[in-house]
């Protein structure tokens, strides 16, 4: 397990070095490459390596073997979050004892198949709300300041900023040139 102290000091570090460079904050963060193996099975690579498998369940015509896209969104959700939150607790030096996050969503699957309203409406294809549950324990911090600290954390975390800020979107599309037929 991380050293509360160890990760406040990086933290520091870093707060030192962008006070004096604020420039050095922005950056291009790394890229995810999905690439599709076949059927709804697409395969996420990272710049380090790391690949990830998903597909869809059995019921829109995956494999219902891998996780989906959609856990994966919330997953990140949770682990951003956790990792914030686990990040403002070692920078006010409280020695978490036991930490999870959990993002649960509710989703109409008629969304992600094009489907419409009686009225025309087209459907959200994206979830309609998201739960977060925080458990958070520390031995000796009494109950406000961890809900504080997960507030906190909450705010700084870059997935639910994203989430709540909108930033915007851009899609470029190329087109390679295959042989006619």
């Amino acid at each position: 397990m991380n050293n509360p102290g160890t990760i406040a000091q990086a933290m520091e570090r870093a707060v030192t070095v962008l006070t004096r460079r604020p420039d050095k904050g922005v950056h291009d963060d790394a890229s995810a490459r999905a690439c599709w193996r076949g059927g709804t099975r697409i395969t996420s690579h990272h710049a380090s390596g790391t690949r990830m498998d998903t597909d869809m369940p059995t019921e829109l015509g995956g494999s219902g073997d891998c996780v989906s896209p959609g856990w994966l969104f919330r997953s990140g959700i949770a682990a951003c979050a956790a990792t914030v939150i686990a990040m403002v607790a070692a920078s006010e030096g409280i020695a978490l004892d036991a930490l999870e996050v959990v993002v649960g969503s509710e989703s109409d699957t008629r969304g992600v198949l094009g489907m419409r309203e009686v009225d025309g409406t087209p459907i959200p294809a994206g979830p309609l709300g998201l739960r977060v549950e925080v458990r958070i324990q520390a031995d000796g911090v009494d109950d406000a300041r961890l809900r504080q600290l997960v507030d906190d954390g909450m705010k700084r975390s870059p997935m639910m900023d994203a989430l709540l800020r909108h930033p915007p979107v851009t899609v470029e599309v190329r087109v390679d040139e295959g042989q006619a037929g």
